[in-house]
């Protein structure tokens, strides 16, 4: 069995790939393995992990036979995994020479069963290091307490799968593999489920995964219906809340962030074709229209008056039996 697999999905990235590979390349040891799923790529990617699967140690190359998304290009690696503990790359992205050996040290030498690092935001020329939003370094929590409370970013604010380590038995209870198809947002399901259903996890720092942003084959960069599906992320993070033992506690953090990602989308609606935004009007409409309405008057109380007033016209202005709008 392999100490580590790394799942690294790629689609349409041939400018890019190039870096991915090469950090790998100074990243391999005999006992790691690179999953290189290839989602049906229409450009030169899959000559690129072609030749990578002969010359990079370890590697193995995965293929498509139609594009399935992020989601599920992840969860064919997943499933072809061997490894002891599993890490994610992106194939824009790239790592500092022996993240992944620090990394595993990290995970090994505390026993838990996912760490979360640091990472380095990459636009242009700018570098910016991004901080995992949990106080305690290196110390061995319990992951449910750290998605509260709901007015801060917390951890399962910072869904980034490549930003961590994660053992196999993780793998093994089903709680690794993503929502298939979704084209957006598929970590946020992902991160909620980890939280509230590991053990124990711990934030280690390293930032030493490079997050390319400003990618223009990247979903943050096309606004096309893609983007809508974080309605159907978030409608799931909403559905395992509310069956989740402690949901009067979380649910408030669950319907907060699912209203700030509404307005974050309504922020940018004018780059949206005009097909698009209205559907983007309509099924945030009805999504309000799905949330506890007690919390959610609770959370438009507590938001800024900008978003607030957004969402309660989307919301459509109801008023409770007192006659007050909520």
């Amino acid at each position: 069995m392999p100490k580590l697999s790394v799942v690294v999905p790629f689609y349409n990235v041939q400018t890019y790939a190039p870096d991915a590979l090469k950090s790998l390349e100074l990243n391999a040891r005999e006992d790691f393995e690179f999953l290189l799923v290839d989602d049906c790529s229409t450009d030169g990617t899959p000559d690129l992990l072609e030749r990578a699967a002969g010359e990079l140690p370890g590697a193995v190359h995965l293929r498509h036979a139609s594009n399935g998304g992020l989601a599920t290009a992840r969860n064919t690696g997943l499933d072809a995994a061997r490894g002891e503990y599993l890490a994610f790359l992106d194939g824009d992205d790239w790592l500092a020479p022996g993240h992944l050996a620090r990394t595993l040290a990290a995970i090994e030498s505390l026993n838990c069963d996912f760490i979360r690092t640091d990472h380095v935001r990459c636009t242009g020329r700018t570098r910016s290091v991004q901080r995992v939003p949990f106080g305690p370094q290196s110390v061995v929590a319990d992951p449910r307490g750290a998605i509260l409370p709901a007015d801060r970013a917390t951890s399962v604010d910072y869904p980034y799968a490549w930003a961590g380590m994660y053992h196999r038995r993780l793998l093994d209870r089903g709680l690794l593999h993503f929502t298939d198809g979704l084209r957006t947002a598929e970590d946020r399901p992902w991160i909620w489920r980890l939280h509230r259903e590991a053990e124990s996890f711990a934030a280690v720092g390293l930032p030493g995964i490079f997050y390319r942003r400003g990618v223009s084959t990247s979903l943050t960069q096309i606004k096309d219906e893609r983007q809508l599906d974080f309605i159907r992320a978030f409608d799931e993070v909403l559905a395992g809340v509310a069956a989740d033992r402690e949901s009067d506690l979380l649910l408030p953090k669950s319907v907060r962030t699912y209203c700030a990602i509404i307005a974050h989308h309504f922020g940018s609606i004018e780059r949206y074709e005009p097909a698009v935004a209205k559907k983007l009007r309509l099924m945030s409409a009805a999504a309000l229209g799905r949330m506890p309405q007690d919390v959610l008057g609770q959370v438009l109380d507590s938001m800024d008056a900008e978003r607030s007033a957004l969402l309660r016209r989307l919301r459509g202005g109801r008023r409770t039996p007192s006659g007050a709008t909520v």
